[in-house]
């Protein structure tokens, strides 16, 4: 059989790095069971694994070249906006480029789709609950210092405003870093009473240990779009009180698709196999909506996929997906953690 080789790019490095593991084992489950059933367009899929944790523009060369030397046909996985931004206009209109994470929205550039949440279907409904359930409304924002945090902080602005609260201080940190010092002694001494964190990985990871041992979680809530089951068990049980994210997919969803995943992936990388979660999961979800568009247009013709694309509808493991100016809309839901777990609360 051919092959069809896609160029997977996931952290390997940096304070994302901790999601690598598991994107990329989702990503590879996805591919066997798509290679299972006679693969994409009759050919195997296999990878070319990039790391995506690097700086951005050293990313994109990488993915360009592969590119222009035909040694992938597509482009898929979880990585930061920073790399998405240098990666897209470098590769538009070559081949179709499926970008998994959560983002800040607005991503316009021809042939990338979309799988993640946006703001408005994960933010401004849970700073909505937020206000309604635990009664807060005034909420510190603690941010990396790049696009996604920024242009979320953004968005939260107006979701605050329009649930009758206001953000009272902003502050942004470095990618990668672990003093949190002047982060906490703003939050002790504001006027805050919840802290919407915008950091990834690694960072979240120190963030949330230095605010437990600051007791700050006595009287303060954590909300995150972006916290998953490697941070939590990263974190400690410890340091995860009153702790709040909100996503797609979570391991303990509970639903009919999250459960059969669950079990294929386990019993395919066994009981040690690293925590299934959403960054992983969306890897999963990228290489299943690749499937979908290819095996429906019946030819990596991009305007082939292009004509298919819009109202395209399949059943994952988030539940029914269906692409709208190509992004996927889905239901997200809120969590609270529990120690090292989520309890999904709700669907928002």
């Amino acid at each position: 059989m051919d092959t069809l080789a896609v160029a997977l790019v996931i952290p390997l490095r940096g304070p994302a790095g901790i999601f690598g593991p598991s994107c990329e084992l989702c990503a590879t489950l996805a591919a066997d069971e798509i290679n299972a059933r006679s693969g994409l367009l009759g050919r195997e899929l296999v990878f070319r694994v990039v790391d995506g944790g690097r700086p951005p523009r050293e990313v994109a060369d990488e993915v360009d070249r592969l590119i222009t030397a035909g040694e992938v046909q597509a482009v898929t996985g979880w990585h930061i906006s920073a790399v998405r931004q240098a990666v897209a206009p470098r590769i538009a209109g070559r081949v179709p480029y499926l970008y998994t994470p959560l983002y800040e929205g607005g991503e316009h550039t021809p042939w990338v789709f979309l799988t993640g949440e946006t703001p408005g279907r994960q933010l401004r409904p849970a700073l909505r609950w937020m206000a309604e359930e635990l009664g807060v409304r005034r909420w510190t924002v603690v941010g990396d210092d790049y696009v996604w945090p920024r242009e979320s902080a953004r968005a939260a602005r107006r979701y605050v405003r329009q649930a009758r609260g206001q953000i009272v201080d902003e502050v942004y940190v470095r990618l990668g870093t672990e003093d949190f010092g002047a982060a906490l002694t703003r939050i002790a001494q504001g006027r805050g009473e919840g802290v919407l964190m915008l950091l990834v990985g690694q960072d979240a990871v120190a963030f949330n240990r230095a605010f437990a041992a600051a007791g700050l979680d006595r009287d303060h809530v954590r909300f995150s779009p972006l916290m998953d089951e490697n941070m939590l068990m990263a974190t400690g049980a410890a340091s995860t009180r009153g702790l709040y994210s909100a996503a797609g997919f979570f391991e303990g969803l509970g639903t009919a698709g999250s459960l059969d995943l669950g079990g294929r992936y386990h019993a395919r990388f066994g009981p040690d196999a690293p925590v299934l979660n959403s960054m992983g999961e969306s890897c999963f979800e990228g290489v299943l909506l690749l499937g979908e568009l290819l095996n429906r247009a019946g030819e990596l013709d991009l305007r082939s996929i292009g004509r298919i694309a819009e109202g395209l509808v399949y059943e994952g493991p988030r539940g029914t997906m269906r692409m709208r100016g190509r992004h996927l809309e889905q239901a997200v839901f809120l969590a609270e953690a529990e120690g090292m777990d989520f309890r999904v609360l709700q669907q928002l």
